[in-house]
């Protein structure tokens, strides 16, 4: 193994020995750098750990057999130094079950002896003074070994002889007796302080009753008085009040044919004013919009006149440049035409039968192919023999070739001209 850190969790301790070292070097929960062979590092754990100290069948002070199971909480104190080099002393190499039973012997042992110290109803009365005392006894003890004890319980007392039941029939009937007899003088202390309620209850009635009907007397007496008062200045009040009401019924009246004149005068207004906003309502509906309607149509019949005069004007412009154009087109065509005409003329009387048979030998084939474009765009041509002469598509050919012989007929016969002769003297 090479040298390196060591580590350690919260729960334990490294416990390093060896070169560099007086003491055993402890490190509670961290890491240290370890040289191999010449250091060792072992671990020590710091779990806190749970002890169920059972001590069965002790006899206490008065020679009463019990049993009793306390709970501790041990653990090795990490956090001083001193308590954990004697931990290490102690424990080093041993695995936590080992440390667990060193621990719960010497725990059971200062309970027994606690037990064997206190009777049975100091133990069962006061749980307290005896956990107390078997926690301060078992610390001093193990706090030498490096250990801490965190807490201990006292979880159950029992015995076998029925003492503590009896202790607790005993008590029972003496909280029962203690019970009743609280029970009767409380019961008692009700009546008496009762009946003295109901007398001053019936004093104070009977006082209040007294003044009350003194109370309703002196009432009714300035009642009758208020009364009195009262009917004369509701009379006054009612004479007063019709007074006041005619008055205020004649100021209402007068109010009221003011208001109907301020009325006939604001309707009258309105109507006037309604006349005013219907004469501008006809002018802005009718007159206004008949006024547009007539500039708007004078402004288009305006335009259409312009737009046809300058249509008709455009139109004769373009009809008199168009008849130049053709004019023009025509007098160049006839002038090209003529001059062509001209050429052919001089060109025909220079080379005479020669130029003939040139332009024969040229335009045959041209007339051999028109003969022959209706029989290429048959489908199916049906051909009858006599039995005599060629058949098929020599038959075609020959006939092609007969119409073609006769090209020269024709053209004597139209034109004057025996091309046959032309050439043979060509």
């Amino acid at each position: 193994m090479g040298c390196g850190f060591v580590t350690c969790g919260p729960n334990e301790a490294l416990v390093v020995s060896g070169c560099c070292y007086g003491k055993p070097l402890l490190v509670p929960g961290g890491r240290v750098f370890v040289w191999p062979i010449v250091q060792q590092v072992q671990k020590i754990s710091l779990n806190t750990m749970t002890l169920q100290v059972e001590s069965p069948t002790v006899y206490t002070s008065q020679g009463v057999p019990i049993s009793v199971t306390g709970i501790a909480q041990v653990k090795i104190q990490g956090q001083n130094e001193e308590m954990l080099s004697t931990a290490c002393e102690q424990f080093l190499g041993k695995d936590e079950d080992e440390i667990h039973n060193i621990a719960l012997v010497t725990l059971e042992g200062h309970q027994r002896a606690i037990m064997g110290s206190m009777t049975v109803e100091e133990i069962y009365k006061d749980r307290k003074k005896f956990s107390k005392e078997v926690f301060e006894v078992a610390s001093s003890d193990l706090v030498n070994m490096g250990i801490t004890v965190v807490s201990y319980t006292l979880k159950d007392i029992r015995d076998d002889e029925g003492y503590l039941k009896a202790l607790g029939m005993a008590r029972t009937a003496e909280v029962k007796r203690d019970a009743r007899i609280g029970e009767a003088e409380a019961r008692r202390d009700a009546q008496i302080r009762e009946a003295i309620a109901e007398e001053q209850r019936m004093a104070s009635r009977f006082l209040n009753d007294a003044d009350i009907a003194k109370s309703q007397r002196d009432f009714e007496l300035k009642k009758a008085a208020y009364d009195v008062e009262v009917q004369t200045k509701k009379a006054e009040a009612e004479m007063a009040f019709e007074l006041q009401a005619a008055k205020t019924k004649q100021r209402i009246m007068e109010e009221q044919m003011q208001v109907k004149v301020i009325e006939r005068g604001q309707e009258i207004a309105v109507q006037a004013q309604e006349m005013v906003r219907r004469e501008k309502e006809l002018d802005a509906t009718v007159r206004r919009p008949a006024d547009a309607e007539k500039y708007r149509l004078e402004k288009i019949a305006e335009a259409n006149k312009l737009r046809l005069v300058l249509e008709a004007e455009a139109e004769a412009e373009a009809i008199r440049i168009r008849g130049e154009a053709e004019a023009f087109a025509i007098e160049a065509k006839a002038k090209a035409e003529a001059n062509q005409m001209a050429k052919k003329a001089a060109a025909w009387n220079e080379y005479g039968n020669a130029a003939m048979v040139d332009m024969m030998l040229e335009t045959l084939p041209k007339v051999a192919a028109e003969i022959a474009a209706p029989l290429s765009q048959a489908k199916k041509i049906t051909m009858v023999s006599s039995g005599n002469g060629v058949v098929g598509a020599e038959k075609l050919t020959e006939e092609v070739l007969n119409i073609v012989t006769r090209v020269p007929e024709l053209v004597k016969t139209l034109a004057g001209v025996d091309i046959v002769k032309s050439v043979h003297a060509a």
